[in-house]
């Protein structure tokens, strides 16, 4: 083209630049846009575009800027490339200045730019803006309910978006792939997810494979895997996204097992993995605690993923702090190239929970030299605060947010503060601080009274709190089961009783406890007086033993925390085969005398099963990490790291 001229030619010079984006290669494709001085539309939506579907939205919004800077009208062209670069990156306020524009060079009724404006409002969670541009449209195509169905799926209205897709169906519109696609995402309950499917059959979309794969999406989150299990087995030809899907699935429900024996068969096939696959993965190891299928897929991800991937190392962090591993967390933290405030917030909330809040602490300080916290970080901070007992330093951070970094406090905010100042003793100051709160208090705040309330035996407020957790969160059994607790340890069985009865009356059924362990790559599940165990009789008779070990060296059993009516001899038994204790002595029984224990209780650990951990590590000389619904202890010579404070 330079030998004959021809790039002179401002049309075969606009279609080379387009090639040039359409292969990433921006800085030809800009080098030689700018050897032009034209006032061709065309030409300026051309590079416009190719910034846009690079990825480099704001040098797209910079284009447009000059554009119109240099007098050169834009048309119905260049509006959707740059309303999209502006809701890829949440600017409304630009947005709103293209919207005048809109307005200005007479194209608000433009079908295709109304869409982008229902689009582009949607992303920035403006979606009152989305639905009056929707609303005013004279003329409305299939993208155009697409677009709104999305917006309300995008900002969690999942109700309006599928009202609006029955007012589609119920004016005559055939819906198309991606109509489906943002339906599916809206659809929390089976009924709705069963009428979906009706549609896509009727509309000769069974077979697509996009369909298939959000159709398995949509089961999972309705809670029903098995429907999601057969349309993934029905898939004829499975992609990386078929997978990917299925495996998160069976992570989100908890089934890490089988996400992990779905995650082994996917490799045995030879299909190449990629972030996504990975971080589902990841979920399926830190639902399981577990240590070496962390260190595999570490592995994995050393040697497939050259580049620095932000978000998989995160992850990583993540996945070692939920196995008990602060120090390979730490490690990874250190060793990575760039950080971002999801980094730091994920490492200081690790801190937290494993109950270093000094360490918390020092590592906020460090973050804030270089990145301003937001929300997370500040919820990660104050959180480890409440875990550590650091009251002036939690009403420091508290006082902060505002002050300092112009972050509002948002409910779980403030439930921290209301955990930092009950599990310390000081309730009256929380409960004048929920009644100061400037917006109605929510469950979880509520919830965090409530359980300030089971450490310090204050039956009053703890009525008062479980009002409100009876009408915000009437169907989470923990609220319930709490205030029976607290009521059975105050020796009022008859309230107690009563709040079992309310339970009952509604429908709510208390989540059954279970503690897991890894040996060898392979998981182990308890429950309370377990006998499915091949090792059963060892177990119990290596229990009984320990039992009588620690009971010579100190150990009590606590009653209190039989919630049962029965006599106290039988009592004592219940406590000694809770799940915590026949994992450990499992542990015990199968693991090298000098390596760490590690275990997961699905929800909070026992208060008798946390005393006779600190036993159980002196006498025996194990370092024991147990993991439960809200935190680690670390058990070693007879204390725990959290000090008895949780």
């Amino acid at each position: 083209m330079l030998k004959s001229h021809l790039h002179l030619n401002l049309f075969f010079s606009t279609n080379l630049i387009a090639q040039y984006a359409s292969l990433g290669s921006m800085s030809h494709a800009y080098t030689l846009f700018s050897t032009f001085q034209s006032n061709d539309v065309f030409l300026w939506n051309v590079m416009i575009q190719g910034f846009v579907d690079n990825g480099l939205y704001y040098r797209s919004m910079l284009l447009y800027s000059q554009m119109r800077e240099l007098g050169i009208q834009p048309d119905n062209f260049t509006f959707p490339f740059v309303l999209k670069a502006c809701g890829c990156v949440k600017d409304v306020k630009f947005g709103v200045i293209v919207h005048g524009n809109v307005m200005e060079f007479g194209y608000v009724l433009d079908v295709y730019v109304g869409n982008s404006l229902i689009s582009m409002y949607g992303k920035c969670e403006r979606l009152d803006t989305s639905r009056l541009v929707f609303d005013k449209m004279p003329q409305k195509n299939i993208v155009s309910w697409s677009s709104m169905i999305g917006a309300y799926a995008q900002n969690g209205h999942y109700e309006e978006g599928v009202l609006l897709f029955s007012q589609m169906l119920g004016e005559g519109i055939r819906p198309n792939r991606a109509v489906i696609l943002n339906v599916m995402a809206c659809v929390n309950r089976g009924n709705e997810a069963d009428d979906i499917c009706r549609v896509v059959i009727d509309n000769g979309l069974d077979f697509d494979r996009s369909v298939q794969n959000a159709a398995m999406v949509m089961y999972a989150r309705c809670g029903r895997i098995d429907i999601a299990r057969r349309f993934f087995d029905g898939i004829l030809e499975k992609d990386l996204v078929s997978w990917a899907s299925m495996i998160e699935a069976y992570a989100q429900a908890d089934l890490s097992l089988e996400a992990l024996k779905l995650f082994k068969r996917m490799i045995l096939q030879r299909i190449l993995l990629d972030s996504v696959t990975l971080l589902s993965v990841i979920r399926a190891c830190s639902n399981l605690a577990s240590f070496q299928h962390a260190r595999c897929v570490h592995g994995m991800v050393t040697r497939r993923f050259y580049k620095s991937q932000i978000a998989l190392e995160t992850s990583l962090i993540d996945l070692y702090v939920k196995c008990g591993s602060l120090v390979y967390a730490r490690k990874y933290f250190d060793k990575m190239q760039e950080r971002n405030i999801i980094s730091w917030s994920t490492l200081i909330s690790g801190y937290g929970i494993h109950g270093n809040g000094r360490e918390a602490l020092y590592l906020f300080d460090q973050m804030k030299a270089s990145i301003k916290p937001d929300h997370v970080a500040f919820l990660s901070v104050l959180s480890a605060c409440s875990h550590g007992g650091l009251i002036v330093e939690g009403w420091e951070c508290f006082n902060s947010m505002s002050r300092d970094f112009q972050v509002t406090p948002r409910p779980e905010h403030y439930a921290c503060m209301v955990d930092l100042l009950g599990r310390a003793g000081q309730l009256n100051e929380a409960r004048d601080f929920i009644e100061r709160m400037p917006t109605r208090p929510d469950a979880g705040v509520w919830g965090a009274l409530l359980g300030a309330c089971r450490i310090h035996l204050n039956v009053e407020l703890a009525e008062v709190a479980a009002k409100y957790l009876f009408e915000l969160d009437a169907d989470n059994p923990g609220r319930y089961v709490l205030l029976s607790n607290i009521y059975s340890s105050s020796g009022k069985r008859n309230d107690a009783d009563r709040v079992r009865a309310l339970m009952k009356q509604r429908g709510v059924r208390k989540i059954a406890g279970h503690t897991i362990i890894e040996i060898e790559n392979k998981v182990y599940t308890f429950v309370a007086g377990d006998q499915s165990n091949p090792q059963s009789n060892l177990i119990y008779t290596e229990l009984e033993k320990m039992i009588n070990r620690i009971r010579e060296v100190g150990y009590m059993p606590d009653l209190n925390f039989v919630l049962h009516d029965v006599e106290e001899e039988m009592k004592e038994k219940m406590l000694n085969v809770h799940s915590e204790k026949l994992a450990i002595v499992f542990g015990l029984l199968n693991t090298r005398p000098d390596s760490v224990i590690r275990i997961k209780k699905n929800l909070r650990v026992c208060g008798d099963c946390h005393t006779a951990t600190k036993f159980i590590s002196k006498v025996t000389e194990r370092e024991i990490i147990v993991r439960d619904a809200h935190r680690f202890h670390h058990f070693k010579e007879g204390a725990c790291s959290c000090g008895d404070y949780w």
